[in-house]
């Protein structure tokens, strides 16, 4: 393992960086879409709900690499060319927002219904309501599962080493291949993706004590 951290150190951390670059995008967007999509779950507007149960049963049920290698191979050719990092950084926040908009959903269908009845008799309108009172206690429920939505996140932008995306995993491949040393690069790359996901682990645990 020292070998490998010595002679292609410069190559891991550029994978490294890749990897956080593409977490944080996807984390940021990801956790916005499928917010968005879980209020439109909860909406009275039925034809709101169809779209969002449309959206969400879609990009779940579809594998994340499938929904790669689409903007990645298709996308380029009918419409405009997309980098493999592009691809798979678009690709896994589609993925990962239908998770968090369930996620989301079920946080915001716990906070007792009475809330935004009181909030709507104050003259709050129904995003108000949802803004302001509803939304604040959900996130509370859902600290604990989004934690782990988050560090799956992290785990599975190693889809980028399909694409050409230049992540961590895409780095270990072509260090295995070239220095012919298989178990300690992976091993390598353990390393350095528990150096991503245990702090935001324990973080995410911290959170949650501090919000209970």
């Amino acid at each position: 393992m020292i070998s490998i951290f010595q002679n292609y150190g410069g190559e891991l951390l550029t994978g490294l960086g890749q990897t956080l670059l593409c977490s944080i995008i996807a984390l940021i967007f990801a956790l916005i879409i499928g917010s968005a999509f879980a209020i439109m779950e909860t909406m009275p507007n039925k034809f709101a709900r169809v779209v969002a149960r449309v959206y969400i049963e879609v990009f779940r049920n579809i594998p994340l690499l499938v929904i790669t290698m689409f903007f990645y191979v298709v996308i380029p050719m009918y419409i405009v060319k997309i980098s493999g990092f592009a691809s798979g950084t678009v690709g896994l926040t589609l993925y990962s927002s239908a998770f968090i908009a369930e996620t989301v959903r079920s946080g915001i269908q716990s906070v007792d219904p009475g809330q935004m009845e009181g909030a709507r008799s104050t003259g709050l309108s129904y995003w108000q309501s949802m803004r302001y009172i509803i939304l604040p206690q959900a996130f509370r429920y859902v600290i604990p599962p989004l934690g782990n939505q988050f560090i799956n996140l992290v785990k599975n932008s190693s889809v980028l080493a399909f694409v050409a995306g230049f992540d961590l995993m895409y780095q270990a491949n072509v260090i295995a291949s070239d220095s012919l040393q298989s178990m300690s690069t992976y091993m390598c790359v353990g390393v350095l993706y528990l150096i991503l996901t245990l702090p935001l682990s324990y973080y995410m645990r911290h959170l949650e004590k501090k919000l209970a």
